[in-house]
């Protein structure tokens, strides 16, 4: 389903949970600042009252602004917002155009996203995979 923002939205139609809720989500956006709200809006409206709602909701925060902000995917791209569920587990990821990395450690005394995704997911339980031409930053939450 497309909106009038831009953004399409897709459920899957199999439903392994019960409850009518189907275990996964795909929303696709426009690189631009207020679609982070969007996406974010929608995977939360999706998840319900799933456990680990509001930690999704924040790695769903930082990704697309990531995305948004220092991606190839600026330049008049998109960004895909994905979360699946399985039993007690949920996955959650959100892939771009990729573009140049720059790592390092920042030495300013506060904590940046990846610290905060770290704080939230856990050691172990996310990563970023791809490269200039695209990645995918994903967690996982439960079992």
């Amino acid at each position: 389903m497309k909106h009038k923002s831009g953004q399409r939205e897709r459920d899957s139609d199999h439903d392994s949970r019960g409850g009518g809720h189907p275990p996964s989500h795909t929303g696709t956006y426009p690189a631009e600042p207020r679609q982070v709200g969007l996406a974010r809006a929608a995977l939360a409206g999706w998840l319900g009252g799933c456990p680990q709602t509001e930690e999704a909701i924040l790695i769903a925060s930082e990704w697309p602004t990531n995305s948004v902000l220092y991606s190839a995917s600026r330049h008049g791209g998109a960004f895909t917002l994905r979360a699946e569920v399985c039993q007690d587990r949920l996955r959650i990821e959100v892939e771009d155009a990729g573009g140049p990395w720059y790592a390092g450690l920042r030495d300013d005394g506060r904590p940046h996203g990846f610290d905060v995704v770290t704080a939230i997911a856990g050691t172990g339980n996310w990563d970023i995979d791809g490269d200039d031409r695209g990645r995918i930053a994903w967690a996982r939450f439960g079992r």
